[in-house]
């Protein structure tokens, strides 16, 4: 059976399979910045090269013909410096300095130094680190600057090799690293510099690297570092902490532990070391190609082996493990990382440590610590042990302790007279850490609503500490409409949120969110309930539903809402502008509009009609209820029946003479004998004189003999005298 190693190794890349000779894989001609690139300087016949190898596309090595004493790759993109190769008669070509973007084809920057340059190195995105005989300087990429001096090297790297420096986050602690032969062993010597303090402290060590470490119980990271040396009297890892400590922050303990060497490998020394911020642990790498992976908070030693027979040269962090990826001399690109199911159950079985299973799961959210956190927890939880039991209920990985049943327990324990229950030192604890989960956000909001203390659930969703549900929304409602709100927008609730807006008066928002979310709710159901808060609201959020071409709801669904409250004036005003295209489709509505206010307001309703605004309505029946209205004009406007235009003819004490006379022009010659036959027979004492008008301005069209007939059948001598007398 395969032993379960806490380490994972993966091979990447063999530079040699891609075109890279062996003679150029060195520290002299090979750099990686990062684990993105890898550049090497080669020499094909009498043409020197520089090859940059993308890690996310190995098998397509870029070449270009440069000579170079020295390249090195931006750690994040494709800009690459370039230190000139010196030339015989010219002093300064060894000290110029360049940085090329190579997408781009251009030159970014240029610098020509009064030292010759030993060492240089990427320490961010934007600054190289430059090593001269006397000092070290940082040359930026912005703008125009040059390389400014940051510190003078001490005396105890005279005559050193430097192979490498580094620097903490925030680049306030400066770390230049060195080696020399001495008595038949390789010494390593460090220069650490405070820039704050402006002092340097001479170190002997081979490996180092910085860190932000955030220790238990403590509010802030602290900035660690740790060196590895090999003396005369055995190899030594220490840890410290630099600077002084955060407020608030207990001191990180330093530690010093033995590095072992097997008895074999007596010259043996560090050469590298890469810090998993995300797994805490620290991975020094050895000449003879040796792992040793420590846990940093008490450097306790994890796991070593051997994972290369040749010497690996050059490290960097590998992102995608928050591991540490390296290159040996025979060309492999080698990465080790943390085997994320494996290290707590390795650390529990096979080194039976069960403190620091349970403080590897915890700090790193990894699994196979789950039997331990639950045990620990029941064990404090029954000894009384309240606050221990909620940091190990807090910290369990994976969130195993998170639970209802967690709360519940929690809750059942009651406060101890003038202290925090244990349930809000649970909650304490958990919002320190982050968020909580929908479970542990209600359970904590439901006492603080009840207290009335609503804002301290305002300040906690500014910090994001709590998970916003349906759920939680609901419960915040009953004291505040507009939290709810947010908490509905965050938790993605679409009928919830559009239920807020309507009750917050809102109303323009609803169809915006809507549309941005992708959600189609009842507009009817909505429109019904603001008409009842609000008809004004009413009318405007229904003129918004049908602005667009394609309406959001039914138009004649949205009228039947008018109709529900008898909101005849409000619908009017709807209808008027959802109708203004006089669409023919639209004819019913057309109808509806003019029957409504026919029946409750005949002034609008002629008001419209005498406007023309439409076509498309059902003319006859708007006749008859213009007749009915006594808007007798209308109707006759409308009739085209001879028998209802007799009918309305009649009663000419209602229309304008001026408009009945002109009416009559558009009857035919048959129909208007017969109309003035009727007006005459209804009253020809109130109708003479109009029937008379229409006579004497149509009689050619009449014809003077049917007009006197008319006339004298009615024994209107004096209707016949007029008629003789127009001519």
């Amino acid at each position: 059976m395969t032993q379960m190693l806490p380490i994972r190794f993966q091979e990447h890349l063999q530079l040699q399979n891609v075109g890279i000779n062996a003679a150029n894989i060195g520290f002299s001609t090979l750099t990686m910045e990062s684990d993105k690139f890898i550049c090497v300087r080669e020499k094909v016949g009498e043409t020197a090269q520089v090859v940059i190898i993308d890690m996310n596309d190995t098998s397509n090595p870029i070449r270009r013909p440069i000579s170079a004493d020295s390249a090195i790759m931006n750690p994040a993109s494709k800009v690459i410096a370039l230190k000139g190769t010196a030339k015989a008669g010219d002093p300064t070509a060894g000290k110029t300095l360049q940085i090329f973007n190579i997408e781009m084809k251009s030159k970014m920057k240029a610098h020509t130094m009064t030292e010759d340059v030993l060492f240089w190195k990427w320490i961010s995105v934007n600054t190289v680190a430059i090593a001269t005989e006397t000092a070290v300087f940082h040359w930026s990429m912005e703008g125009d600057s040059q390389p400014q001096k940051i510190f003078e090297r001490h005396s105890n790297l005279a005559g050193c090799q430097i192979i490498n420096y580094r620097t903490d986050p925030k680049q306030q602690w400066l770390l230049l690293v060195g080696i020399s032969a001495q008595q038949n062993r390789v010494v390593g010597a460090m220069q650490l510099y405070s820039v704050e303090r402006k002092v340097s402290q001479p170190i002997e060590g081979h490996a180092a690297a910085f860190c932000s470490l955030k220790v238990e119980n403590n509010a802030n990271p602290s900035t660690i570092f740790c060196f590895a040396v090999r003396g005369p009297q055995g190899g030594k890892l220490h840890i410290i902490e630099v600077g002084q400590p955060p407020a608030g922050n207990t001191p990180f303990t330093k530690k010093a532990v033995d590095v072992f060497f097997p008895p074999e490998a007596q010259n043996d020394f560090p050469v590298a070391m890469q810090v998993s911020q995300k797994h805490g642990v620290i991975f020094l790498i050895t000449k003879y190609g040796y792992v040793h992976l420590y846990d940093i908070e008490n450097a306790f030693c994890i796991y070593m082996n051997r994972i290369s027979g040749d010497t690996i040269f050059v490290t960097a962090p590998h992102d995608a493990t928050s591991g540490i990826i390296g290159v040996n001399r025979k060309g492999q690109v080698l990465s080790v990382s943390v085997e994320e199911d494996n290290i707590v159950p390795y650390i529990t079985n096979t080194l039976q440590n069960p403190d620091l299973a349970l403080k590897v799961a915890s700090r790193s959210n990894l699994p196979g610590a789950e039997e331990l956190f639950v045990k620990k927890f029941n064990m404090l939880f029954a000894s009384g042990n309240y606050s221990e039991a909620a940091k190990a209920a807090a910290g369990a990985p994976k969130g195993i302790l998170r639970t209802p049943a967690t709360i519940q327990q929690f809750q059942q324990v009651a406060a101890p007279p003038g202290q925090t229950s244990p349930l809000l030192q649970y909650f304490g604890i958990l919002l320190d850490k982050g968020q909580l989960n929908k479970y542990e956000s209600l359970e904590l909001c439901r006492p603080v609503i009840q207290q009335g203390r609503k804002q301290l659930i305002e300040k906690w969703l500014k910090e994001e500490k709590l998970e916003c549900s349906e759920e939680l929304g609901d419960l915040v409602k009953v004291a505040d409409n507009t939290l709810a709100l947010s908490i509905y927008l965050r938790a993605n609730t679409p009928n919830k949120v559009i239920q807020c807006f309507a009750e917050t008066g809102q109303f323009q928002k609803i169809v915006l969110y809507a549309k941005k979310v992708g959600h189609t709710p009842d507009y009817i159901f909505l429109l019904r309930n603001i008409m009842r808060m609000n008809p004004e609201q009413g009318l405007q959020f229904a003129q918004m539903l049908v602005q667009e071409d394609e309406p959001l709801a039914d138009l004649n669904q949205v009228v039947d809402v008018f109709m529900e409250s008898n909101l005849i004036q409000q619908c009017t005003s709807f209808l008027l502008d959802a109708l203004k295209n006089n669409r023919p489709s639209e004819g019913p509505l057309q109808t509806r509009l003019l029957e409504m206010n026919l029946m409750s307001a005949p002034q609008v309703a002629d008001a419209i009609l005498g406007n023309q605004m439409f076509t498309h309505y059902d003319k006859a029946h708007i006749a008859q209820l213009c007749e009915k209205a006594g808007l007798l004009q209308r109707a006759l406007e409308h009739y085209t029946d001879l028998y209802d235009i007799k009918r309305a003819v009649v009663h000419t004490h209602l229309l304008n003479p001026e408009w009945l006379v002109n009416y009559f022009g558009s009857l035919s010659v048959e129909d208007s004998l017969e109309c003035l036959k009727a007006m005459l027979t209804a009253n020809i004492r109130q109708n003479l004189q109009v029937c008379v008008q229409i006579a004497s301005k149509y009689h050619e069209q009449l014809t003077t003999n049917s007009l006197i007939e008319l006339f004298e059948s009615f024994k209107s001598y004096e209707g016949k005298e007029i008629i003789l007398d127009t001519f």
